[in-house]
């Protein structure tokens, strides 16, 4: 190993969980993949070693037996910006929308696939590594370029063409790409607060966004749906 290697450490990644199995199952794999751990058995504690040990992630199951994992997670985001995925048993469309409202980054229903965990992890230090875009950013996704502050949308050599909500939606996808943003969330910040119920609106301008940046809107790969719960814009 040379020495620029040597100076670099693997990312580091908190889980916050009290089921012993699954916390050796999650050690196991984690570490062949290369990630240092640390391990919290209590909500309380995750949030202390989250302070003193500076994690690249946190892996958190919801169902702590001291305080909530919601609770955890808005604790979190009130002083940190690190990646939380969910890992939880609670597999209701509501549940993962109260997590990703409360600040988390993604959610996986257990019992999950090792490979799908890990690539969730992949997207979510993407998202870290590009940190929250500003209006003077843009955005790559496959042949989707959106500049932000000059309000361009290219898909290969092409302009796109969107209509003024089409863009403001969009935009809000890339400003945080990679991440599950929520039906209420999409509607608070493109509609307004009055429009938080009115999920048909999504569901007409997303369908226009499709047709037109995406090759086959049928089987679309940018623009990505979490059933029940809301979109990400894919991160290459």
């Amino acid at each position: 190993m040379n020495a620029g290697a040597a100076s670099t450490p693997a990312p580091l990644v908190l889980v916050v969980e009290d089921d012993a199995p699954i916390r050796r199952f999650l050690r196991a794999a984690l570490e062949a993949n290369g990630y240092r751990l640390r391990e919290a058995l209590t909500g309380k504690e995750g949030l202390a070693l989250a302070a003193t040990d500076v994690p690249d992630l946190v892996l958190l199951d919801l169902g702590l037996p001291d305080i909530p994992g919601l609770e955890v997670v808005r604790r979190l985001r009130e002083w940190s910006r690190v990646p939380i995925v969910v890992v939880s048993a609670r597999g209701q469309e509501q549940d993962k929308i109260l997590a990703l409202d409360a600040g988390a980054d993604d959610y996986v229903t257990k019992p999950f696939a090792m490979g799908e965990l890990l690539a969730r992890l992949r997207v979510a230090f993407r998202h870290r590594a590009r940190g929250e875009a500003n209006d003077e950013d843009t955005i790559e996704s496959g042949e989707l370029r959106v500049d932000l502050a000059r309000r361009r949308v290219t898909i290969g050599d092409a302009e796109a063409r969107l209509t003024p909500i089409e863009y403001r939606l969009l935009a809000e996808l890339a400003r945080h790409a990679g991440r599950v943003l929520t039906h209420e969330h999409l509607l608070r910040e493109v509609w307004g607060p009055s429009h938080t119920r009115d999920h048909h609106y999504l569901r007409v301008y997303m369908a226009q966004l499709r047709q037109k940046l995406e090759r086959e809107p049928a089987r679309p790969k940018l623009l990505l749906t979490e059933p029940g719960v809301g979109y990400r814009l894919a991160v290459p």
